[in-house]
């Protein structure tokens, strides 16, 4: 499957940058990208503007730490983590979105070790909690002030204690998720096999303890995403060991807790053939108009994408799939190629029509049209090559 587009090539900012034949619209947009470094240098926060015709860098700030890994907006305000591989301990940032493209760091806090996730709960917004996949934690913050967070609590699970081999060998929550009560806090643990879950607050901000949901071991959950459809709640969960997509209907029980029936279970191409040895699920994402999920898959390499510069190059999938609103059962619709190797992470914009992927072993980031009623990614509209590994992207809300 193959994806070719106009070429146009120009260098700003030290990126080599293609853009492809005019969008639909002339609408300007712009992208956060955070990347890992390559080699002694250090991490990068860039922006990225897309307009009709470019997809160009406006600015670079090292505001997250050396090794940033996601992004979360609230208003005005950019909230990242810093991994800090090797470190004991990762640092969350407050950042404020300025009209210049500048980033400011206004305020920060110490996590466990390795963030990877972060989503806003509480009432009014309030609140932030943290998924820590090296130090097998989580986090919550009070971000009534950006300019002052503070923490609320940490705290770190205990290994699962039999003794299996990396990354296995203790807890590691990887994504942290809000129920679409905004009462549930749930973080797949691809360490533990476990959904863990926590009942929330949302006036003091406080959580405890629920029971979680557990895999199979071996399975490796790694990130989910809720859906809501009339008085049913559905999650859908991508395991990334054993490359499986799994759906439950959720119930919401009397004793204040969360039960999970499973309704699917497929491999991330939505069958049961085996994929191909060495294969890595990444991200799932529920499309803004809730009729779609996608899912990306790493270092398959089964796919092709053809370079705005005309250079054929091997491509990992996205995989999407349509919901079925009464039983939440999953039916695929297309695999499309992410534009190169590693897309670790993807993102829709507002409306839906466009999907940004980042390809980390490529050193890339791709813009996508999209058809909202198909479901379907079609043409690529720009392309940039970034500095480093780039492990995150979202469109600027």
């Amino acid at each position: 499957m193959r994806s070719s587009y106009g070429i146009a090539v120009a260098l700003s900012a030290g990126l080599r940058l293609t853009t492809a034949a005019p969008a639909p619209r002339a609408e300007s947009s712009l992208l956060y990208v955070t990347t890992y470094p390559v080699g002694q240098g250090a991490g990068k926060l860039i922006t990225l503007k897309q307009d009709q015709t470019s997809l160009q860098s406006v600015a670079e700030s090292d505001s997250c730490g050396p090794f940033p890994s996601w992004l979360t907006q609230a208003g005005d305000i950019l909230y990242c983590v810093n991994e800090a591989w090797g470190g004991a301990n990762g640092d969350l940032s407050a950042l404020k979105i300025s009209d210049d493209f500048s980033l400011p760091k206004l305020s920060g806090g110490q996590t466990v070790a390795g963030p990877v996730s972060t989503v806003v709960y509480g009432k009014g917004g309030r609140g932030l909690a943290v998924a820590d996949y090296a130090g097998g934690g989580v986090d919550t913050f009070n971000i009534t002030n950006p300019a002052a967070i503070s923490l609320i609590k940490s705290q770190v699970y205990p290994a699962p204690g039999d003794n299996r081999p990396e990354p296995q060998n203790q807890a590691r929550p990887h994504h942290a998720v809000l129920d679409p009560t905004g009462n549930f806090l749930v973080f797949p643990d691809l360490g533990a096999d476990l959904l863990r879950v926590l009942r929330v607050n949302q006036n003091t901000l406080q959580y405890t303890d629920t029971k979680s949901y557990k895999f199979a071991r071996g399975t490796g959950p790694r990130h989910a995403a809720f859906f809501k459809s009339g008085d049913k709640t559905f999650l859908y969960v991508v395991c990334e060991l054993a490359n499986l997509i799994q759906g439950f209907r959720v119930t919401y029980n009397y004793d204040k807790t969360l039960s999970f029936s499973r309704i699917y279970n497929s491999t991330t191409h939505g069958g049961t053939s085996p994929v191909p040895a060495g294969t890595s699920a990444a991200e799932i994402t529920l499309s803004p108009d809730s009729k779609f999920l996608t899912v990306s898959s790493r270092n398959e390499k089964t796919l092709q994408y053809t370079l705005a510069n005309g250079t054929a190059v091997p491509s990992d999938p996205l995989i999407t799939f349509s919901i079925n609103a009464v039983s939440g059962k999953l039916t695929h619709v297309q695999t499309a190629p992410a534009g190169g190797v590693n897309p670790r992470h993807f993102s829709f914009n507002k409306d839906g029509s466009r999907v940004a992927s980042a390809l980390q072993s490529d050193g890339r980031v791709i813009v996508f049209e999209r058809d909202v009623a198909s479901g379907k990614i079609g043409k690529a509209v720009a392309e940039a090559n970034v500095p480093g590994m780039p492990n995150f992207v979202t469109f600027k809300q």
